[in-house]
């Protein structure tokens, strides 16, 4: 049972945001201040990336563990209610993250992946951005 009533949901969900979440802006200032610079949002790529790098033909995803799935991540538990609806929904979204992924990569493009719970551990994350994106992954 929901402990918020329909309003309260829908106001507390409403709050949720796509773009420049807190994980996405503290990638973003790591790779800024490693020198490497990008666009944010390309529509017209599979996916919206949130970082591109259109000279190198990298992007990178900034993901939130619930929303998009995040394998054995503690921050992928599933609700406790209206599983009817949360199950398809979260499914889905991970089923077009994949299917995203594949059609940037057949199109040339290099694809990283940073999750939500990935970004508390800055200097592992350093590391793997700067390995991604002088093409040692």
């Amino acid at each position: 049972m929901d402990t918020l009533s329909p309003e309260q949901r829908s106001e507390r969900m409403s709050r949720v945001r796509s773009k420049d979440t807190k994980p996405e802006l503290v990638v973003r200032r790591l790779v800024h201040g490693a020198g490497y610079r990008y666009r944010l949002h390309r529509r017209e790529l599979p996916g919206c990336p949130d970082l591109v790098f259109p000279a190198r033909r990298k992007v990178i995803f900034v993901h939130g563990c619930f929303w998009h799935r995040h394998a054995d991540c503690p921050n992928c538990r599933l609700p406790k209610s209206r599983l009817d609806f949360w199950e398809p929904k979260l499914k889905a979204n991970h089923d077009r993250d994949r299917r995203n992924e594949r059609l940037l990569r057949k199109g040339g493009w290099s694809v990283l992946v940073v999750w939500e719970c990935e970004v508390r551990e800055r200097d592992a994350l350093a590391r793997r951005v700067r390995a991604f994106m002088e093409g040692c992954v």
